[in-house]
């Protein structure tokens, strides 16, 4: 199966040496994704629902270029820094994965690479009707 690699442009994918998003037939993997915008700046900061709102929408982006849909997601992995935020963050995961219901993960760790990130999440999708 051919391996075709998705990346979004910022200065850190090549110097860390990571994609976005790995395509491998029908199985996409997006790494973890963060509350960036195009320029690299967080949004939302402070606020959890926000961050997650962000994190989602740059993780559709990243779907979409490799030729997936959130439909398509059969696992999520959330990273946060306060467990005490998964409501807040689980409710905009539900807002997007509601009907969809993909194995998920919640777990608190001690830092992301930015401190005013939030909450991080990566997801794998299978794409049943490639």
């Amino acid at each position: 199966m051919q391996r075709h690699v998705y990346a979004t442009g910022t200065p850190w994918e090549p110097i860390v040496g990571y994609s976005r998003a790995v395509r491998v037939g029908p199985h996409v993997f997006v790494a973890g994704t963060t509350a960036t915008n195009e320029a690299g700046d967080v949004v939302g900061i402070g606020d959890p629902h926000a961050q997650a709102v962000q994190v989602l929408a740059n993780i559709g982006r990243a779907l979409e270029r490799a030729g997936a849909r959130f439909e398509h997601v059969v696992r999520t992995r959330i990273f946060v820094l306060d467990v005490a935020h998964w409501e807040a963050i689980g409710s905009a995961h539900g807002a997007v994965f509601g009907h969809i219901r993909p194995a998920s993960t919640l777990v608190q760790v001690s830092a992301l690479v930015d401190p005013a990130m939030l909450v991080e999440i990566e997801v794998d999708a299978l794409i049943h009707d490639a």
